[in-house]
């Protein structure tokens, strides 16, 4: 058995978070929390405390999208599933986190191409492979490389609405990809929609939870070390209530 931890880190003065996703993270070092141990402590002093050293501790200030994380239906809209009340991330099946995993290999698709149904089906045909209900499924976007750069958040191919759509009529509940979103990238969007105005191609990968239920995580990494399938995926999400995301350490199992 071998694991293969597909998360990004998080860290401060990363060059590819959105300045509004930018994590700041306050390092307490052991000598700094003395005091702090000692008021828990009663009566004890600074020469009663092992080496004079307390904890370390760190206080973080970032958002829910910030680094390897999974997205809740909540995030997407209000309503999933043509109009019930979406899920928070605190609400996923557990079950959904722990199954085998699919891996697509898009890196070498044009980011501003979108991810179409037959391409899935081209590849499946290629693995000799068919999707079964709760497989996890992960996109190399080709954005991988890119993390740690300010290319990052310019680079991955993306998904769309018809293609994410297909997934969820295969059984898949939740989806991965190792670019900054599950969409195209926003420049790519942004840049297409003063051209067009074309108003669906906005967000339309993640509007697809709108009509059907899915939870995606983005930010993932090392894709490229996994096979096509034959490996599990773990990536629980950290439970906080009503969320529309959470922070998660996903790892592969091979």
């Amino acid at each position: 058995m071998e694991l293969i931890d597909i998360s990004t880190i998080i860290e401060v003065d990363n060059p590819s978070d959105a300045p509004h996703q930018a994590p700041k993270i306050e390092y307490i070092k052991h000598e700094e929390t003395v005091e702090m141990m000692m008021k828990q402590l009663p009566g004890a002093s600074h020469e009663d405390i092992p080496d004079s050293k307390g904890w370390a501790i760190e206080r973080i200030t970032m958002s829910t999208h910030t680094g390897p994380h999974m997205d809740a239906p909540w995030h997407y809209a209000r309503t999933m599933n043509n109009g019930e009340v979406a899920r928070t991330i605190d609400e996923i099946p557990l079950e959904w986190c722990f199954c085998d995993g699919v891996k697509f290999d898009f890196s070498m698709k044009d980011p501003k191409k979108i991810i179409e149904p037959m391409d899935f089906v081209k590849q499946l045909k290629e693995m000799n492979y068919s999707l079964k209900p709760n497989d996890i499924v992960l996109v190399e976007s080709g954005a991988g490389p890119f993390f740690g750069t300010t290319e990052y958040r310019q680079k991955g191919a993306g998904m769309g609405k018809e293609a994410t759509l297909w997934l969820l009529d295969q059984g898949v509940k939740v989806v991965g990809t190792d670019s900054f979103t599950w969409d195209r990238p926003f420049p790519i969007v942004a840049e297409e929609f003063r051209e067009t105005k074309d108003k669906s191609i906005i967000w339309e990968g993640h509007y697809a939870g709108k009509v059907k239920e899915y939870f995606q995580m983005e930010k993932l990494a090392n894709l490229h070390l996994l096979p096509s399938y034959g490996f599990k995926v773990i990536c629980f999400p950290i439970k906080i209530k009503s969320a529309g995301a959470s922070w998660v350490r996903a790892v592969a199992v091979i």
